[in-house]
């Protein structure tokens, strides 16, 4: 078997074997910024009660160098993944020294060199299982203990762990930090991070509660942080979760870091959350995108709670922590920041990731069946997040806020610092609603798929509700009528649907929505009278939570082949430049690009393309200068000349300065703008040297691999695909780039000859590369055909 795959049942007799005390782990970290040396020594000590004379610990590393159990030095057993311990007694003391891997790929203890400066920077990121790679450890989330981290670093580098240091040493030219011991968590969630970090530092105080804050990132992007807004969400949070879950704040200080070449959006490590920095923008930034960060902030504060402190058993209930968080990130943002509309973008966009994944052949329950890591691994996704949250906006609806709220403060109480299933909390849910939530969760939690909903029309005149695969929701039905060239909510039901066909009794309306509010997850459909008027006012719906539910349905209706993609197409032209909420906007604009790539007929598709080019310059050029529609349509038009050289000129325009009034070209956007160029001929090697030049950063490095892989000649292609297959020394964003070059501008005619080799290699890089980088190949040098509508069909025949 690969033991590197531990499985749920080996995993679950470990756990009813060893109780883990206390785990001490010593990292020694002086020589990251020499290149060559790949590795680092790491010494754990465990200190933990047995009853079984053998057991094993996890290692994912160089090397093991020795193992004493109990003062004695054991023989080293090592398969490369799992230490074997014997001669176990009832309470025992482990000792492993071994040399552990810098990380390319950000899993494990990842190291970065920053060419704008030369220095180095490390972080860990170990979901779910590697923290391995740095630690001899007990991997897996229901072994819980105290752990007291010491790293020797460089010094002057700032080091950090999830708790605070208590000691610090400092040698010639090195520092050894000791860190206070963590209250009990899980391997998986603690975390490292060091290297010449720049600091902003905060405070926020609740009554006799005081908790440090610090926000991190590598120096030549601390102009660029925003530290103050970042702290001001924080807070907000912290008053908004003190308050909601009635148990404060327990892990010490709160530490923010913004790391580089970042798998994640971030990561719940308590006292030392790690994000991505593509928070961070190196110039414009959009209302929408700040208010993503908002949402991501909050979200991995929501885990402080939900996953920390009470951390589910295994992975089957992943949804115990990233369900709650999505919802709580979302509900947090929207009564505790200035981003009251964070439910409009999680309708028309994060909920748009569920129902997407939750029609294909991998769909899954949201409390799924993990039998080992490789399921665990593959299990972060639309119906573990967006779709879990989803149901949980169902849930409040069905069982009221406040019991919500109770529910999860007795469920904090009675597990802290424990694990739990789906029955703990459930029980507690029951307890404060009065209601038996076993039906919800069968027909939510357990199931998979989703339900259709629309209206008919009886013989006799009788309105019927159908749904699809039949689940219950408590919905509102909303009712809005034209008025002076708007479109306002007139009147709105609320109900129960449960089974196949519900009568109602409506009157008419212009326009009428069937989940009005967003209460339930369903696709509902747009009557014949109802799209006519989005066709002619979509824009005109006052509501932007109503519109992003038309904006949805529209979405949905046309993915699903119920709505043509010309219709659907049209829409957008007519009504996305009027569109003022970012959030929607963005979202629609993706929408629209990837219809054209997938869902147009190929007779069609360049005439759509250029359509859509027209349409995205001219209302670039009419946008409010310095707006965030602006930026927003600007981006777009990068993206869409990538496709279609008609607008080539003005590309070039921009990259040399000639910009709409107020139109920020930063330094990503004249990427975009450049690697369109490349893509369609109209650029070479010697401006994307120049562009590099004038960016010479990290981004920019990535950003020019990119680009030159772009360039559309079939030998470049090649090249770009052996690289991304063959070449072990890429990062994981160097990787990225390789093949968004090979795909760049959707040249069939440059790739489709790899189709065949693609699925010759497939299954050897799922066993011999690590899952992050295997699914980065697989997914992203997956064949695409202009005959999508073909395949799909094809594929529903054999996946009905």
């Amino acid at each position: 078997m690969d033991t590197a795959n531990l499985t749920r049942e080996e995993t679950a007799a470990r756990s009813a074997a060893v109780t883990v005390h206390r785990i001490r782990v010593e990292l020694d970290l002086t020589g990251a910024p020499e290149r060559a040396r790949t590795g680092f020594p790491t010494v754990t000590t465990l200190e933990f009660s047995s009853t079984v004379d053998a057991i094993w610990l996890d290692f994912i590393g160089e090397g093991v160098q020795r193992v004493c159990v109990n003062g004695v030095d054991q023989v080293i057993v090592y398969d490369g993944a799992r230490i074997a311990l014997s001669g176990l007694v009832d309470s025992n003391v482990v000792r492993v020294e071994a040399i552990g891997a810098y990380s390319r790929s950000g899993e494990g203890l990842h190291r970065f060199h920053d060419p704008v400066d030369d220095e180095t920077y490390l972080y860990t990121q170990y979901e779910p299982a590697d923290s391995r790679r740095v630690m001899a450890c007990f991997e897996q989330p229901d072994m819980k203990a105290e752990y007291t981290f010491v790293v020797d670093a460089p010094s002057g580098w700032e080091v950090l762990s999830n708790q605070t240091p208590t000691h610090t040493d400092l040698g010639v030219g090195v520092q050894r930090v000791e860190f206070a011991p963590t209250l009990p968590i899980s391997s998986y969630i603690t975390a490292v991070a060091a290297g010449p970090y720049s600091r902003v530092d905060g405070e926020w105080r609740r009554d006799d509660q005081s908790v440090a804050l610090g926000v991190f990132v590598r120096r030549s992007l601390a102009a660029h942080l925003e530290a103050e807004e970042i702290l001001e969400v924080t807070r907000q949070g912290l008053d908004f979760f003190t308050d909601a879950f009635a148990y404060p704040y327990p892990w010490g200080k709160y530490d923010q870091i913004f790391v580089p070449e970042y798998n994640l959006g971030a990561m719940e490590n308590p006292g030392l959350v790690t994000f991505t920095e593509s928070y961070l923008s190196r110039g414009a930034a959009t209302d929408a995108q700040r208010a993503a960060r908002a949402n991501t902030i909050l979200h991995e504060m929501a885990h402080m709670w939900f996953g920390d402190l009470v951390t589910m058993t295994w992975w089957d209930d992943l949804w115990l922590k990233e369900s709650f968080a999505d919802y709580m990130g979302a509900h947090a943002s929207a009564v505790a920041t200035r981003y009251h509309d964070a439910w409009v973008t999680f309708a028309a966009s994060r909920k748009a990731w569920a129902y997407q994944q939750d029609q294909l052949p991998t769909t899954h329950p949201i409390v799924a069946d993990i039998t080992d890591l490789e399921a665990a691994k593959l299990n972060f996704d639309g119906i573990t997040y967006a779709k879990g949250a989803a149901v949980l906006k169902q849930l409040v609806a069905f069982v009221g806020d406040e019991a919500f709220f109770e529910g999860a403060r007795l469920y904090f109480a009675a597990n802290a610092f424990g694990n739990t299933t789906l029955d703990d909390f459930l029980v507690q849910l029951s307890a404060v609603s009065g209601r038996d939530m076993s039906d919800w969760s069968a027909a939510w939690l357990q199931t998979s798929g989703m339900s259709t909903l629309w209206t008919e029309t009886e013989a006799d005149g009788r309105s019927i509700l159908v749904q699809t695969d039949p689940r219950p929701h408590r919905l509102r039905i909303g009712l809005y009528e034209r008025v002076d060239g708007r479109v306002l909510r007139r009147e709105q039901r609320e109900l129960d649907v449960v089974g196949e066909r519900t009568e109602i009794d409506l009157p008419d309306a212009d326009l009428m929505l069937l989940n009005d509010d967003d209460l339930t997850y369903v696709k509902a459909r747009l009557d014949a009278r109802s799209l006519a008027t989005v066709e002619e006012s979509l824009s005109a719906i006052d509501d932007p939570l109503a519109r992003a539910l038309v904006w949805s349905s529209l979405w949905n209706a046309t993915r699903d082949g119920e709505l043509a993609a010309a219709r659907y197409l049209e829409i957008v032209r007519t009504h996305a430049p009027a569109e003022s909420n970012i959030g929607l906007l963005t979202g629609v604009l993706a929408n629209a690009s990837y219809t054209i790539r997938h869902f147009v007929a190929e007779a069609s598709r360049d005439q759509e393309q250029r359509r859509w080019v027209e349409t995205v310059w001219s209302t670039l050029e009419a946008a409010d200068a310095g707006s965030d529609a602006q930026l927003s349509w600007a981006r777009a038009f990068a993206t869409a000349s990538a496709f279609d050289d008609g607008h080539q000129e003005q590309v070039r325009a921009l990259l040399d300065g000639q910009a709409p009034e107020g139109l920020v070209i930063d330094p990503d956007l004249r990427w975009q703008l450049l690697t369109a160029l490349v893509t369609t001929g109209h650029a070479d090697l010697a401006d994307v040297a120049a562009e590099q030049q004038r960016d010479d950063t990290g981004d920019g490095r990535t950003a020019a691999r990119r680009a030159r892989s772009s360039r559309p000649d079939a030998t470049v292609r090649r090249e770009a695909w052996d690289s991304a297959w063959n070449d072990l020394a890429l990062s994981n964003d160097h990787l990225d780039a390789e093949i968004g070059g090979f795909r760049a501008g959707g040249r069939r005619d440059l790739v489709s000859g790899f189709d065949d080799e693609y699925f010759a290699r497939i299954g050897q890089v799922w066993g011999a590369r690590s899952i992050e980088i295997a699914r980065r190949l697989v997914a992203g040098n997956s064949p695409t055909t202009a005959c999508y509508r073909c395949r799909r069909r094809e594929s529903l025949r054999r996946n009905p």
